[in-house]
């Protein structure tokens, strides 16, 4: 929090042409934007499915990221939503181009979590399927895309 009023009280002094902000600066105080955004939408359900340690180790991967690392998770999660969506046109999660999409993903993961386990990757594509929040946003191009990534990383995962 402290780290975020800073942050604020430097753009107030950088706009008013008192002081100049690095970007370095800038790019820490939205980290810590996006990590208090997520906590208010899904910080006590996630902590309570997923415990303080696993939540805060995340947020902490987050905060540690550079710049190149944060541009790579965003053009991960843009290439993630085109090729699945080319996939999903296949009709066959088995497809080359669908389990394109299921690698992508996993590596998308990998920047927010300790460790990768074919069990848990299973597991979060089953919870966009279970939980209409992330239907909805797999789903908002193509009706069933929430569905096809979950049958695409269980045959990636080989469940």
């Amino acid at each position: 929090m402290n780290l975020l009023i800073t942050n604020i009280d430097k753009t107030i002094e950088s706009a008013e042409g008192r002081a100049t902000m690095k970007d370095k600066e800038k790019f820490a105080g939205f980290k810590q934007e996006v990590i208090e955004e997520n906590e208010k939408k899904y910080g006590n359900e996630i902590r309570e499915k997923y415990g303080d340690q696993t939540v805060d180790r995340s947020n902490q991967k987050v905060l540690n990221m550079s710049q190149e690392q944060y541009d790579e998770v965003t053009r991960l999660s843009n290439e993630v939503m085109e090729v699945l969506q080319k996939a999903f046109k296949t009709g066959d999660p088995g497809s080359p181009l669908a389990q394109q999409a299921a690698d992508l993903h996993r590596q998308w993961l990998s920047y927010f979590w300790d460790g990768y386990t074919k069990e848990a990757h299973l597991g979060v594509t089953q919870m966009y399927v279970d939980d209409q929040r992330f239907t909805a946003y797999y789903d908002q191009e193509q009706p069933g895309t929430a569905e096809f990534l979950r049958d695409a990383v269980k045959i990636y995962t080989e469940f």
